[in-house]
Formats: C-alpha cells, sequence, structure tokens
C-alpha cells in the first residue's frame, strides 16, 4: 500500500467509526435522557463532531476518490470495491448536507428549557438520517480495506 492508500485508511476508517459509533453506541444512550440533558448534550456534541466532520467527510471523499482513480493495478474487483467505496463516502457526505447539517443549525439555537414543540420530531428525523449516512460510512470503509487488502 502507497502513502495515499495509508491516509485514506485512517482518514475514512476514522470518519467512518466515528460517525458509526455515535450511531450505534452514543445516541441510544441520549436517547433515554431527560429533555433539559438530551438536548445540552447534543449541542455540546455539535461543538466537537462540528469541528471535525466539516473537514474530515469531504476530504474521506477526495481520498477515497482519488485512490480509485490514481492507484494502479486496478482490477475488477478491486476497481469496483474502490469505486463503491468512494460512492459511499459521496453518498454519505451529500445526505449530511441536505438532511443533518440544517437540523444541527436549528438544535445549536435550542434553548434546553424552552425547545420547540417538535423537538423530538426533529431529532427523530435527524437520527434516520444519522443512521442512513452512519451505515453507508461503514459500508464504504469496509469496501476500502477489501479493496486494498486484495
Amino acid at each position: 500500500m502507497d502513502f495515499l492508500g495509508f491516509i485514506t485508511l485512517i482518514i475514512a476508517g476514522f470518519t467512518a467509526c466515528a460517525e458509526f459509533t455515535s450511531y450505534a453506541l452514543v445516541h441510544p444512550v441520549i436517547r433515554q435522557l431527560p429533555q433539559k440533558q438530551h438536548i445540552r448534550f447534543e449541542q455540546g456534541s455539535l461543538k466537537t463532531y462540528g469541528l471535525i466532520m466539516p473537514i474530515f467527510m469531504p476530504v474521506s471523499v477526495i481520498l477515497t476518490l482519488s485512490f480509485a482513480l490514481f492507484t494502479k493495478e486496478l482490477g475488477g474487483i478491486e476497481l469496483t470495491s474502490r469505486f463503491s467505496s468512494a460512492g459511499m463516502f459521496t453518498l454519505a457526505t451529500i445526505i449530511t448536507i441536505i438532511y443533518n447539517v440544517p437540523i444541527n443549525k436549528e438544535i445549536q439555537q435550542w434553548d434546553a428549557d424552552n425547545p420547540p414543540t417538535d423537538w423530538e420530531e426533529k431529532r427523530k428525523r435527524w437520527m434516520f438520517f444519522q443512521s442512513i449516512r452512519s451505515w453507508l460510512l461503514l459500508i464504504g470503509f469496509v469496501l476500502f480495506c477489501f479493496s486494498v487488502s486484495i
């Protein structure tokens, strides 16, 4: 594996694992919190995820696509796996921008003591798209790993 493959593995792996962990392990716990703590936790996590994911997600798209386009010895299943991986990262990023980011911007403005009446519905909608993008990222990462291991 060359440097491009190595750095792609690290960045794409971090991105996929961070988002999937949030979906599968963190958010099920957050949903059990009382309203005020739930909203405050969400607002706090937006401060951390909001710093790194706007960088890591697009960079993951660029790296996985670059790896698919510019690496040598491309053959059938390797090529398919690499482009499929890039497609998964691309689709997850598009979903994030279209659906999750606008909801995130709203959540940042909420008053945890007096949230909008439909706050739970907005969180459910966010979680629906979080589940889709988390699975896309995880599958994209698995496909990338597969493509570099053959």
